[in-house]
């Protein structure tokens, strides 16, 4: 799970040509057979979003497989935040070309992005060790998208047609998750006035009237 701030600064520590491919996977909870198999038709930078239609998968002794998504509910329209729309869209003047079934994410030759050889592609060790995650996966990105959703405070049905799931079971995990990590905030605020500290920087509360925050107070 990564923070925001993590999220865009490995986003900024990859080559430039994989930039929107992070945040596009994180902030569009796809799989990486779904970001992968990305073509320019299905992307509407107007509407500000992107259509999961179709998945790669990589079968031992076949190679790349291109069919439907994971399950119906895999087939799906995903909305993105204003902020990726535009480097989305920036990503698609630069990197790909006119034509409607360009891949969105590829190879310089234009050729699809197998999983096994992506470490190798991006430099994807030494990205995320520069950003202090260096066990993150890249199928962790999915997740902390799925996290930071669940955060919003979703129904259950619309964090499953985000995830594309089609049984509840996975969006409750995240709801869970969500729930504890709200309740451990609480509880380390708590703590914190107990102890007679600011949460954010330690500071003691309660200070005398010579004090700045006496002065600030007063004027």
């Amino acid at each position: 799970m990564l923070t925001l701030a993590q999220v865009f600064k490995l986003a900024d520590v990859v080559p430039p040509r994989y930039r929107a491919l992070v945040l596009v996977t994180t902030f569009g909870c796809l799989r990486w057979g779904e970001v992968a198999a990305l073509q320019r038709q299905d992307i509407d930078t107007v509407a500000g979003t992107i259509r999961v239609r179709r998945a790669y998968t990589e079968r031992r002794g076949v190679g790349l497989v291109l069919g439907p998504p994971k399950s119906r509910a895999s087939r799906r329209t995903v909305s993105l935040p204003p902020a990726v729309v535009e480097i989305l869209r920036d990503h698609l003047a630069a990197e790909v070309d006119d034509d409607p079934e360009a891949l969105v994410f590829a190879t310089e030759s234009g050729r699809p992005i197998w999983r096994g050889n992506f470490n190798k592609l991006i430099g994807w060790k030494a990205a995320v060790a520069r950003i202090g995650q260096p066990h993150l996966h890249f199928h962790d990105l999915r997740h902390t998208g799925n996290t930071l959703a669940a955060r919003t405070g979703a129904s259950t049905r619309d964090l499953m047609a985000r995830m594309g799931h089609d049984s509840p079971q996975a969006a409750l995990i995240y709801q869970h998750a969500t729930s504890e990590a709200d309740r451990a905030i609480a509880q380390a605020l708590h703590e914190a006035m107990h102890a007679g500290q600011r949460p954010a920087n330690n500071v003691a509360i309660g200070k005398g009237e010579g004090s700045d925050d006496a002065a600030n107070a007063r004027g």
